[in-house]
């Protein structure tokens, strides 16, 4: 039998980041395939987010059992409402309190993509839960602690609409490790559809307030040291303020946002997985700058537009 290289790239890792903090890293880190974490204490586990797929999330869920076999899986946080970070909720153990931020309990509530998700991606999605959700029991505000043993763990919103309107950044203080969701991209196309992108903006300096020497991205590689993380937070910055960029000119012209993508150069950018996000970034530029209704399908058509065909994924 012969191996397969690609298959083996795309294995997930597990990399304890500081002390009793693990970060899972599932390469691509494309559309559908996010990053977790986990803080083990003595007795005690938490984990951040769960995967797209049932058979993604055991494969989380068997980590977690070999990294901790003698602590209780006590907490799990949502980073926001997303599938790739919630539709595996379901198996997470009936005892495990898990907890999210009270718009983001609202969101995964209406979320009709668990149903039955639209033919927007190049091969047939099946999230192997029946349609099943978890929302989490414990929903928090503006922000809150939970302890894993003696582990500080700081639940934190960010104040404002950013990646969406109930995100969540997990901080270990004590390790200076953040864990910030879709918050943060590493070497892949930032996602603010359904946020918004002055929000998202207004995050950056308040991530870096944080001063954390390790991030977790939602999605690709861990970030370590002041000046990785420095330089990811300003890239982002300088991709969204392109957007934004794009955007009030395409306003200004009365072009659609297919037109402002379609006339672009991404530059530097134009290497980062999903690129074709940029039309859907725009799309909420649009919403941002002009108050222009938002639709999700509709900008999703003209991602698939501009990339080609429907969009790939790895999940």
């Amino acid at each position: 039998m012969t191996s397969n290289p690609v298959a083996a790239t795309l294995t997930p890792t597990t990399e304890e980041v500081a002390p009793g903090v693990f970060a899972y890293i599932q390469p691509d880190g494309s559309w559908w395939v996010n990053n977790c974490a986990v803080v083990v204490g003595e007795h005690d586990a938490l984990i951040v987010d769960t995967c797209a797929t049932a058979e993604r999330t055991r494969a989380l869920l068997d980590m977690v059992g070999h990294i901790a076999p003698d602590q209780r899986l006590k907490y799990a946080v949502n980073t926001h409402l997303h599938g790739d970070h919630t539709y595996g909720n379901v198996l997470l153990p009936a005892d495990t309190v898990l907890i999210g931020h009270e718009r983001m309990r609202a969101g995964l509530a209406a979320d009709p993509f668990i149903c039955g998700c639209p033919p927007l991606w190049d091969s047939p999605l099946d999230w192997g839960v029946d349609g099943q959700r978890r929302l989490p029991d414990v929903a928090v505000g503006l922000n809150a602690r939970v302890y894993v043993g003696d582990v500080e763990v700081e639940l934190v919103h960010p104040a404002r609409v950013a990646h969406t309107d109930g995100d969540l950044v997990v901080h270990v203080p004590q390790h200076r490790t953040l864990i910030a969701g879709d918050l943060v991209f590493n070497q892949v196309t930032p996602m603010v559809a359904m946020g918004s992108v002055t929000g998202a903006l207004g995050s950056l300096d308040w991530l870096a307030g944080f001063g954390a020497h390790v991030i977790i991205p939602g999605h690709g590689p861990v970030l370590r040291g002041v000046d990785e993380i420095t330089r990811c937070l300003a890239d982002t910055r300088d991709y969204l303020q392109l957007v934004m960029q794009r955007a009030l000119a395409g306003v200004r012209a009365k072009a659609t946002p297919l037109q402002v993508a379609q006339d672009t150069d991404l530059g530097r950018f134009a290497d980062w997985l999903d690129s074709e996000r940029f039309v859907l970034n725009v799309h909420r530029a649009y919403t941002d700058l002009a108050g222009r209704p938002f639709d999700l399908l509709a900008a999703f058509d003209d991602a698939m537009t501009l990339h080609g065909g429907p969009l790939p994924t790895h999940v």
